[in-house]
C-alpha cells in the first residue's frame, strides 16, 4: 500500500511561521493556551533531577498528557511531542533522555500499558503512526521504535538494549525525476510483538512482519519475515533454528 504521508522535512519546507511550525512539530495543537502550557511546563519542571523531579513531574507533567495513571514515574529532560496523544496507564516508568513523540495529523499516537519499563535514551516516535504497549512491557536504554503506520507490543514482552523496530519508513524510488524523498512511502502493515516475547540486545524488526506469543530472538539478529509462536531466531535475516518446547523447562 502507497502513502503520502508529510515527513518532518516536508513540514518544515511549508512557508509557515516559525512559531506556527514549532506547534505544528512539537506541541501539536495550534491554540495558544496548549503553546503556554507546554512551554512552562517543560522549563520548569523537565530538568529537575532527583526525587524532587520525579514527584514535581508526577503532579504537573498530567497535565499535559492525554491521560495519565497512578503512580507514573517520569525521569529528568524527556522529550514530549504532542502530549495530548499520549495516554500512559498506572504504574509506568518512563526514564531520563528518553523520548515520546505522537507526532501526526490524524494518529492515535502512543498508548503505555501499566507497570511498563521505558529505559534511558529509549526513543518512541510516531510519524503518522501508532504505537501501543502492553502491560507489564520492558523496552530497555537506547531502543528505538518508529511508527509510520503501527507498532504493536504484547504484554510481558521486553526488549534488550539498542533494539531497532521501523514500522515504515520505506519509499518508492522507481522515478529518478524527483527526490526519493518526495515518493511514496509503502506500507507493509506495520509490526505486531506478541505476548511474552524477549527480543535480544541490537534486535531489528523491520516493518510487516509479525512475532507471535512466546517468540526468543537473538541478539544481533534483523527480522524480516513473521515468525510463529515460541519461535528461537537467530541470524542476519533472522532464521527459526527451533521451537521452545517442555525442554526448555527441564
Amino acid at each position: 500500500m502507497e502513502k503520502n504521508k508529510a515527513s518532518v522535512h516536508k513540514e518544515l519546507m511549508e512557508r509557515k511561521s516559525a512559531y506556527k511550525k514549532y506547534q505544528q512539530l512539537f506541541v501539536g495543537k495550534h491554540s495558544f493556551w496548549s503553546f503556554f502550557k507546554y512551554e512552562v511546563t517543560l522549563l520548569l519542571f523537565s530538568w529537575i533531577p532527583g526525587a524532587l523531579g520525579v514527584f514535581a513531574r508526577k503532579i504537573f507533567y498530567p497535565l499535559l498528557f492525554e491521560k495519565v495513571g497512578k503512580g507514573v514515574a517520569f525521569g529528568h529532560h524527556i522529550t514530549i511531542r504532542h502530549p495530548h496523544k499520549i495516554s500512559i496507564s498506572n504504574q509506568a516508568f518512563i526514564d531520563d533522555y528518553s523520548v515520546l513523540d505522537a507526532k501526526g495529523d490524524d494518529n492515535q499516537g502512543i498508548r503505555i500499558g501499566r507497570n511498563t519499563y521505558i529505559g534511558r535514551n529509549t526513543t518512541l516516535s510516531c510519524k503518522g503512526g501508532d504505537i501501543f504497549l502492553g502491560d507489564y512491557s520492558n523496552i530497555s536504554a537506547n531502543c528505538s521504535l518508529l511508527s509510520e503506520t503501527r507498532i504493536k507490543i504484547g504484554a510481558y514482552t521486553f526488549l534488550a538494549g539498542h533494539c531497532y523496530l521501523v514500522a515504515g519508513g520505506n519509499h518508492r524510488f522507481d522515478r529518478t525525476d524527483i527526490p526519493i524523498m518526495q515518493q511514496p512511502s509503502l506500507d507493509k502493515g506495520g509490526i505486531d510483538i506478541g505476548e511474552d516475547c524477549w527480543l535480544g540486545a541490537s534486535v531489528t524488526v523491520l516493518d510487516g512482519v509479525s512475532i507471535k506469543k512466546g517468540s526468543v530472538i537473538g541478539a544481533g539478529a534483523v527480522v524480516h519475515k513473521s515468525l510463529s509462536e515460541y519461535s528461537i531466531a537467530v541470524g542476519v535475516p533472522a532464521k527459526c533454528v527451533r521451537k521452545r518446547n517442555q525442554t526448555d523447562q527441564e
